[in-house]
């Protein structure tokens, strides 16, 4: 099993419920959607599965770990096994490119490794292949304060495919991108999954994305699970449930779908 939530509740010391009762069974190797409204908990969920949230109540075990049941250093360790791709890559302006896709591994270099690379990179062969899978080769040695919202996005993914991790968490991984650019970047990350037998939960806007690229797809609504079912079985009914009130939207934000009568297409 490569996540397990058992009656996981998160509050915030605000007092905001993030998170209530979730029950959360994720196998090695499964390609998993998360959608739902603005708002609802999906990067709570994939803040508490990376193990940088404590939950409030409940069990969290990740690859065969329980994170907040280990001290600190073992939860370090398990944290360099997972890749997790934020919505706004927090890479340093005038840091390069080269560099930002090579931080992908300092959790698992030596110390005197990691601070080499810091000034002269130690991997160009390996930066240069993640790039290309995502059709940014010619940015290597680019600095992040050149690229634009999607590239930056792409040169995040380059940085977890270069480290290689047993779970990837995507949040909102391609929300900067225009449709066609970001359908291909998630064929990407999917086709990496699979092909080093990785885990992979992502969070998207766009309901079209997630019923076309994942096999399952998970609803979440104020910080509960509506539903967890087959990409195939997702109704209508059951989109309008889960966006009451809100628009649903392609990767654009337009509002391509819509309560209460979404369109939803297959590809």
């Amino acid at each position: 099993m490569s996540a397990q939530l058992q009656g996981v509740g998160l509050t915030h010391t605000n007092g905001h419920i993030a998170l209530q009762t979730i029950n959360l069974q994720v196998a090695q190797g499964e390609r998993v959607a998360i959608i739902g409204p603005s708002g609802a908990g999906k990067t709570t969920l994939l803040h508490v599965l990376a193990s940088s949230l404590q939950p409030s109540q409940g069990q969290v075990s990740v690859l065969g770990q329980q994170p907040w049941a280990v001290n600190a250093r073992k939860r370090q360790a398990l944290r360099a096994r997972i890749g997790l791709i934020h919505q706004a890559p927090p890479l340093p302006p005038r840091q390069r490119v080269v560099t930002a896709v090579l931080a992908g591994k300092l959790g698992q270099w030596p110390l005197l490794k990691s601070l080499i690379n810091l000034l002269y990179p130690v991997d160009l062969h390996g930066a240069r292949e993640a790039l290309t899978r995502l059709d940014l080769a010619d940015k290597l040695f680019d600095r992040c304060d050149q690229l634009s919202g999607g590239q930056l996005q792409r040169v995040g993914i380059a940085r977890v495919l270069y480290q290689r991790p047993e779970l990837i968490l995507a949040d909102e991984p391609v929300s900067a991108m225009d449709p066609t650019l970001a359908a291909h970047t998630l064929s990407v990350l999917n086709q990496e999954a699979s092909r080093h037998g990785a885990t992979l939960l992502a969070s998207l806007h766009a309901v079209d994305l997630a019923l076309d690229h994942f096999p399952r797809v998970i609803g979440v609504r104020a910080g509960q699970l509506l539903f967890d079912l087959p990409a195939e079985a997702v109704t209508r009914e059951q989109l309008q449930a889960l966006y009451a009130n809100e628009q649903l939207s392609r990767a654009t934000d337009e509002p391509a779908l819509t309560a209460p009568a979404p369109q939803i297409t297959r590809c």
